[in-house]
C-alpha cells in the first residue's frame, strides 16, 4: 500500500519499480497501481498525439518529463472528490484519444 500523492489516499502499490532509475524509484514508492494506469493511458495519448518512437532517446526524456510532471508537477493531485469515469465502449470515445480495435 502507498499513500498515492496523484490520487491523494492510500492504495495498493505497484509491485515493481516502473524503471531502474531514480524516477522508477521515486514512482515505486509515492504512486499506486490506479494512477499508474492512468499514465499509461496518458503516454499513449501522447505517443499518438506527437508520433513518438520509443527507441528514440529524445522521445524516451520526452516521455520522462511528462511522467514526472503527471505524478510530481505542480497541481498533478486530482482534483478534491475526483472519481475515475467508466471507460467508453471500445471505439465510441470522444476526444480524439486512442480508440480499441
Amino acid at each position: 500500500m502507498v499513500q498515492c500523492v496523484k490520487l491523494g489516499r492510500l492504495l495498493p502499490g505497484m509491485a515493481a519499480p516502473p524503471s531502474k532509475d531514480e524516477l522508477g524509484q521515486r514512482i515505486f514508492e509515492n504512486i499506486s497501481q490506479e494512477a499508474w494506469s492512468m499514465w499509461l493511458q496518458q503516454a499513449t495519448i501522447l505517443i499518438n498525439h506527437y508520433g513518438l518512437n520509443t527507441a528514440d532517446a529524445d522521445a524516451v526524456a520526452f516521455l520522462k518529463a511528462q511522467m514526472q510532471e503527471f505524478f510530481f508537477g505542480e497541481g498533478a493531485a486530482m482534483p478534491e472528490g475526483w472519481t475515475p469515469q467508466s471507460t467508453p465502449a471500445k471505439g465510441g470515445g470522444k476526444g480524439g484519444g486512442p480508440r480499441g480495435k
